[in-house]
């Protein structure tokens, strides 16, 4: 007679939950070394600092990137402004009348008229090439870049000075200071029956100013606006009418305004023509920086792999023997899948807290390696800054990690999934 067929509960084995306890306990031990074995423990702690420091990496690359868009950004636009408006072919000898319509246009901040010319200058040690620009008292003292970042003398009596303001870095490379006297020189002076001669005239630094743009300090030189005329044979004209508006990225809008304000053609160019070249060539850097850097989290990635595979080969007995306790192949390939995943969390956990540290003290950081190591990293000679700026941005650093820790589990599924696969059999044949 017959056995009455087996029940498919009976059949099957006890399932537990999957990440059950004993999952997690199995997970956490394997992590730790024993000392005859102590080699798969080992490459999982190299695993863990490879990904430690590529997250930390990118995330202080990418907060670099960041300040230096942001910095570049603010410092340009805050003494070049965001609109400039010329006449075509001819000075503007209209300029208070442009500037009253202009102030009057929805968007626009301040606008101020200037006198802009090529000249050079020199001191009793130094020459150099400069830019200077005539403005009055009351703009220069609002232009962002100058008004707030005088560091010696002041720009109070401006107008009726007879004196110039300079950049910090064209003083120093002058050796001069406040009260030391400059002389400018253009090839544009007065018209004799030869020809243009070149005019020079020596004035007294009565500011010195410091932008924080190293090109810009070097560069600048500003005088009153009714000196400039003189200086520049441009007596009741202004060159170039510069403006600031409240929202730099609305500037078509703004554009649009200021054509139905004005009732002659204008020469219109905004910041983003000034420097589009410039800011491009930024957002490209920054973009192919980030996909560089990924790949040094992806090979710390597939650290965890040769380390999962040597725990699998290291394990075999022990596989073996839960196998044949009653353990499922999904159980063995969670048992594995927590261990590497827990290295990849724990690596992207120590990567951010090391990244954002670094990166909130990056400048503090520089200092202190200059002082130590007598060096100057990041020489503003070379660079476009004084300082290394820093901007953590909550989205980028949620993209590095959320990237760490994709690329950490897909790393550790294949060496569980050969684990599931070992036949117990052949685990145990040569034991």
């Amino acid at each position: 007679m017959a056995s009455p067929a087996a029940s498919p509960v009976e059949a099957e084995p006890n399932r537990t939950r999957p990440f059950a306890r004993f999952e997690w306990m199995l997970a956490l031990r394997y992590l730790r070394a024993r000392r005859s074995r102590f080699l798969p423990s080992v490459i999982a702690a190299i695993s863990f600092l490879a990904i430690m420091v590529a997250v930390a990496t990118l995330i202080v690359v990418m907060s670099v990137m960041n300040g230096f868009h942001l910095e570049l950004m603010n410092k340009i636009i805050g003494v070049n402004g965001h609109l400039f408006l010329q006449a075509s072919g001819k000075a503007l000898e209209n300029y208070d009348e442009v500037i009253g319509r202009l102030e009057k246009v929805q968007g626009m901040k301040f606008v101020l008229p200037m006198v802009e010319g090529a000249a050079g200058v020199s001191s009793r040690m130094q020459q150099t090439g400069a830019l200077v620009r005539g403005v009055r008292e009351k703009d220069i003292k609002r232009l962002p870049g100058i008004g707030s970042n005088v560091k010696l003398g002041t720009l109070d009596g401006f107008d009726t000075s007879e004196g110039v303001a300079i950049g910090q870095r064209m003083a120093d490379n002058l050796g001069v200071r406040i009260g030391d006297t400059i002389s400018i020189l253009t090839a544009r002076g007065e018209a004799t029956p030869f020809g243009m001669a070149p005019r020079i005239k020596a004035y007294p630094v009565v500011a010195i100013f410091q932008i924080g743009v190293s090109e810009f300090d070097n560069i600048f030189v500003y005088m009153a606006l009714e000196e400039a005329q003189n200086y520049f044979n441009r007596e009741g004209q202004a060159t170039v009418i510069e403006a600031f508006v409240d929202d730099p990225d609305r500037m078509d809008e703004i554009r649009a305004r200021i054509e139905k304000a004005l009732d002659e053609p204008l020469l219109m160019i905004d910041w983003r023509q000034r420097n589009q070249t410039f800011f491009e060539a930024l957002r490209v850097e920054r973009t192919v920086m980030f996909f560089i850097l990924t790949l040094i989290v992806l090979v710390a990635s597939l650290s965890i792999i040769s380390g999962l595979t040597m725990l699998v080969k290291d394990k075999g007995r022990a596989i073996a023997i839960l196998r044949t306790m009653g353990a499922t192949g999904g159980a063995i390939m969670r048992v594995f899948l927590l261990t590497g995943v827990s290295i990849g969390i724990a690596g992207t956990a120590a990567g951010f807290l090391l990244g954002v540290l670094i990166a909130r003290n990056l400048e503090s950081i520089r200092v202190f390696l200059n002082r130590i190591l007598n060096m100057n990293m990041f020489d503003p000679t070379y660079y476009f800054l004084s300082q290394l700026p820093s901007v953590i941005r909550f989205g980028d650093v949620m993209s590095v990690v959320l990237l760490s820790l994709t690329l950490s589990i897909l790393a550790t599924i294949y060496p569980s999934w050969r684990a599931a696969r070992l036949d117990p059999v052949d685990a145990l044949r040569y034991e």
